[in-house]
């Protein structure tokens, strides 16, 4: 099925050389874009390109490097629906082995002759007049009839605004720019965090460095990862018989999905894993004062809870110790919140990423010129996390209110994707050059995710995660079943949109 209209026409910049012109650009390589771009070569459109800024693509997993990086969803939830994977080696899959992955997919299903590598998007402005947006890059110019966000939630890091950080005279960097071309064996380590990523770096750089400070600034919730290796007896299996392992993730889904009811209406529900996560903490950390400074106030799933098996042992290596947050940098002294002073030779930054505030936004210019993280000024409202009122033509994939505490995001973005495939028909169908959803249809739904977010362990567990943006409203996650959000996604509605024909009096192309 042909997904162009009458109204997708080739661009011209003035009285110079074309400008390169696409029906679809995806922006990003990581899951959602590759999700994105399989769906268009499915439905027969091959007039789309996939812009990435780096040199490779990948996304989360080409840049998060660091010792120890793996995946906290099991494996079999881990890839996509339609392009399965029989030869995962653990139960949750290790950082090379997923980027191992994604690269195969691109390169068996044909995605290569459409990749932009070295193609950052520095500013995509939408031309009302043409009906197309004009895509500037690192590399050149383009423009495109529809534009797709796959840029992420976890795409940006962030750099803590620590006063004097900018004199410490060693090394440092964030845990997704991880230098490995500084080594650690024998050096005192920093280590600012105790999030996701910082529990995986930690217990592999605790076994080669002399001393490691880990500074902490809130708890988290840690329970066992009931990791282990899968047998290539049981690959074979799901090589020969595909349909096992369907069935096989549609058990690992149903078990997942069984914590909704949890996060959502009853915390106390969750109340088995915290108790997982007290009797690892007492089993591994003997000391009862460093056991109280790792144990959290607040209610389990109030932030995400953490997978790990080694990370508590590790802290009670003799040459590891915690303490509160980082304060103050003076040079080569690092001063906690409690006013203890530490030194250190390297610094890793474990300070998780941008992703209540969708740094692509600012980089948004949509209908009157204006850019769409000012349009969000007051609060990120989108329709379904897919569409923004001001923007035609544009789509996100994990957009806000659409990621997930307890299973894969990668079931999210396929809803989306079949989502944003449906309003591409719909288009061309009617031969409409724009889709752009009605502020009435934007605001519902966002009201209606708001409320459903109030009763939920996320706005009641008594902590401040990175879920909430500054004003204090979770505009990450989606308040509840995945299979309800993909009931949701399941159709394109129309009457929630504008769909509109090319300018009068107007030539497009």
């Amino acid at each position: 099925m042909s997904l162009a209209t009458d109204h997708d026409r080739p661009a011209t910049r003035g009285e110079g050389a074309p400008v390169p012109h696409v029906r679809v650009a995806i922006l990003g390589t990581g899951f959602a874009g590759l999700v994105m771009a399989l769906r268009l070569r499915e439905a027969g459109e091959t007039d789309f390109v996939l812009l990435e800024r780096a040199d490779d693509i990948g996304g989360t997993w080409r840049d998060n490097t660091y010792p120890g990086c793996a995946c906290d969803v099991p494996s079999a939830l881990y890839s996509i629906s339609f392009a399965p994977n029989p030869d995962w080696s653990f139960a949750f899959s290790r950082q090379p082995e997923i980027q191992a992955y994604m690269q195969r997919v691109v390169t068996d299903r044909g995605l290569r002759p459409h990749l932009r590598l070295r193609h950052e998007v520095l500013e995509a402005r939408w031309d009302d007049a043409a009906s197309r947006w004009h895509v500037h890059t690192s590399a050149g110019d383009l423009t495109a009839d529809v534009l797709v966000s796959g840029s992420g939630a976890l795409a940006d890091p962030v750099l803590p605004d620590i006063p004097g950080l900018d004199t410490f005279p060693g090394p440092v960097f964030h845990s997704a720019r991880w230098r490995h071309d500084v080594e650690l064996a024998g050096k005192r380590v920093a280590a600012i965090g105790t999030g996701a990523s910082a529990i995986q770096f930690i217990p592999e750089v605790a076994k080669e460095a002399a001393h490691v400070t880990v500074f902490q600034r809130t708890a988290a919730w840690v329970v066992p990862r009931l990791d282990f290796p899968i047998s290539e007896r049981w690959k074979r299996r799901f090589r020969r018989h595909p349909r096992l392992q369907t069935a096989f993730r549609a058990l690992v889904y149903g078990i997942a999905e069984s914590q909704v009811y949890g996060f959502v209406r009853r915390p106390d529900f969750l109340d088995w894993q915290k108790r997982q996560a007290l009797w690892q903490l007492k089993k591994h950390i003997e000391d009862p004062e460093l056991r109280a400074r790792l144990t959290p106030d607040y209610h389990i799933g109030c932030k995400r809870i953490l997978r790990s098996s080694d990370f508590y042992p590790a802290l009670a290596r003799p040459n590891v110790s915690v303490t509160s947050g980082l304060r103050e940098v003076r040079g080569a002294t690092l001063v906690a919140a409690d006013g203890s002073e530490h030194t250190a030779d390297v610094l890793v930054l474990g300070t998780g990423f941008h992703a209540s505030d969708i740094p692509i936004a600012k980089r948004i210019v949509g209908r009157d010129g204006q850019r769409l993280s000012d349009r969000w000024e007051d609060g990120v409202r989108t329709l379904r996390g897919i569409t923004a009122t001001g923007c035609p033509n544009l789509f996100f994939l994990v957009g806000p209110n659409t990621v997930l505490g307890h299973s894969s995001i990668i079931y999210m973005i396929e809803s989306q994707v079949t989502y944003v495939m449906d309003a591409l028909r719909h288009r061309a169908a009617r031969g409409a050059a724009t889709v752009e959803p009605t502020e009435a249809a934007e605001r519902a739904w966002d009201d209606e995710v708001q409320e459903k977010l109030q009763g939920t362990v996320w706005n009641t567990g008594g902590c401040r995660s990175w879920y909430l943006d500054d004003n204090g409203r979770n505009t990450t996650l989606w308040p509840g079943a995945t299979w309800a959000y993909r009931r949701a996604t399941r159709r394109f509605d129309p009457r929630e949109y504008r769909l509109e024909p090319a300018r009068r009096g107007v030539t497009v192309g």
